[in-house]
């Protein structure tokens, strides 16, 4: 796939301020700290498209990339971060559940887990909360590159093994530095827009 255009488009928290325009959409989810703004920067072949920050859950609205004017990358805020207040999680969840309940172009979320660990306890709540809408699911496991090779067999089951994941949900390991994992994302994006026209 080739990548002539990625811009952040727009910035929501409400189902009234979606783009119209009908374009399939890939929905990014993961902890706060999985390293999501690494993975857009790598999948739509941009330096700082999305800012990594040092300072976990600073992201706060949906945001939609808008990627060569035929569908949107879509970033939400990250989970499981202690210091974001309880007030402002439940905002974000209603913001999140909105968009799954009422979006009918999102055609697939890309869950990142860190290849590194087991899937935590909020990995396996927004996973099984994404199989209770029914959505089709790619789990990207993240930082792999910091993994020596004699032991990814052994993360690698323990992540299938811990998440058990239903037919039709598939694992692809990834690195942000070697770009292990960027060509099976591009691909798995072009078959489903390929799909929708």
């Amino acid at each position: 796939m080739k990548i002539n255009k990625a811009e952040l488009e727009i910035m929501v928290t409400r189902r009234s301020q979606y783009p119209e325009n009908g374009w399939p959409e890939f929905l990014l989810v993961g902890r706060s700290n999985v390293g999501k703004s690494s993975f857009i920067n790598t999948i739509l072949e941009r330096k700082n498209i999305a800012y990594t920050s040092s300072r976990p859950g600073k992201t706060q609205t949906l945001n939609f990339y808008n990627v060569n004017n035929s569908f949107y990358m879509i970033d939400v805020p990250g989970y499981g971060y202690a210091e974001v207040s309880k007030q402002v999680r439940a905002k974000f969840g209603k913001m999140i559940e909105e968009y799954l309940e009422t979006r009918t172009t999102l055609k697939r979320v890309f869950m990142l887990i860190d290849f590194r660990h087991k899937p935590s306890e909020d990995d396996l709540l927004m996973y099984n909360f994404l199989k209770y809408y029914n959505i089709p699911v790619t789990v990207v496991a993240t930082k792999v590159d910091k993994v020596p090779s004699s032991k990814r067999d052994k993360c690698q089951k323990l992540i299938t093994d811990t998440m058990d994941l239903v037919v039709g949900d598939n694992l692809v390991v990834f690195s942000s530095v070697t770009k292990e994992g960027k060509e099976k994302i591009h691909t798995i994006i072009e078959d489903l827009i390929v799909d929708t026209i």
